[in-house]
């Protein structure tokens, strides 16, 4: 462009000198004033349609008629007349006379000073009647309690218990136990207890259970002492010569009663390591 096109020549053409005019840029710049102006008209047409809506249906509105609203007057309105007829009294039912008796408490008084009117009666002569303050003959009185009737109370028999208290029980309520309980137990196996009998046999380092069964019978009395396991190194015979040596185990109750019972009994020896 050359110096005398620049001073006449407007922005949009000095921004695009030299370059595609074509393209859609140079176009959308060169009518974005007439698209304005198209959406602003666009725009008032619209507003103005709905300006003219409106004045015309407020303009229907006023030109409806109004509902007709009228005043009733409930004076006016008369209900139909309802024919009644007067009922018949209803008949009077005399209630039947119950036998009645005054009831005399007893006084002690002098003869001058007795009625002879007043008699009392016996509990007998009064089973039947009702309690009134004037003697009147009619029916026996229904509602008067009457005294209850002995029945004879049989005899509530205890349940027999089936339990057989010579065999060997394996449950029971209270187990048999070492005299003094466990403290006395555990006194009892540091005292007696071989505890160096494994170490002695080459057992290595460890713990070695043994669990001992044996009967106690209805006195404490120990007897068939066998080893349900044996962990080796002579533990188990170990075990069941301290159950022999032992004193009498208090027996075993069931349902208040000493019974024969079959107790297990564990026994451990501890290797430690060296």
């Amino acid at each position: 462009m050359e110096k005398m096109q620049i001073l006449s020549a407007d922005l949009l053409e000095i921004l695009f000198d030299g370059r595609n005019k074509s393209y859609g840029a140079y176009d959308l710049r060169k009518t974005y004033n007439k698209r304005i102006s198209y959406a602003l008209a666009g725009t008032f047409f619209v507003a103005l349609l709905f300006m003219i809506s409106a004045v015309i249906a407020n303009s229907s509105k006023k030109n409806s008629p109004l509902p007709i609203i009228q005043d009733v007057n409930l004076e006016t309105i008369k209900p139909d007349e309802i024919k009644t007829e007067p009922l018949p009294p209803p008949p009077k039912q005399e209630l039947p006379k119950v036998d009645m008796s005054i009831f005399t408490p007893p006084q002690i008084l002098k003869d001058a000073l007795v009625d002879a009117t007043e008699e009392i009666k016996t509990i007998d002569q009064l089973e039947n009647t009702r309690i009134g303050n004037k003697n009147q003959e009619g029916t026996p009185d229904d509602r008067i309690i009457a005294p209850p009737v002995e029945s004879s109370i049989d005899k509530i028999e205890v349940p027999k218990n089936d339990d057989d208290y010579d065999k060997t029980f394996y449950v029971v309520q209270n187990p048999a136990e070492f005299p003094g309980g466990f403290p006395a137990w555990s006194k009892y196996l540091e005292r007696n207890l071989n505890r160096d009998l494994p170490i002695n046999n080459g057992a290595p380092a460890g713990k070695y259970t043994v669990v001992v069964s044996f009967t106690v019978d209805k006195n404490g009395v120990i007897s068939d002492v066998l080893a349900d396991n044996n962990p080796g190194y002579g533990t188990d015979l170990e075990a069941i010569r301290v159950i022999k040596k032992g004193p009498s185990w208090k027996p075993a109750i069931q349902n208040g009663r000493n019974v024969i019972y079959r107790h297990k009994q564990s026994i451990s020896f501890q290797v430690a390591e060296e």
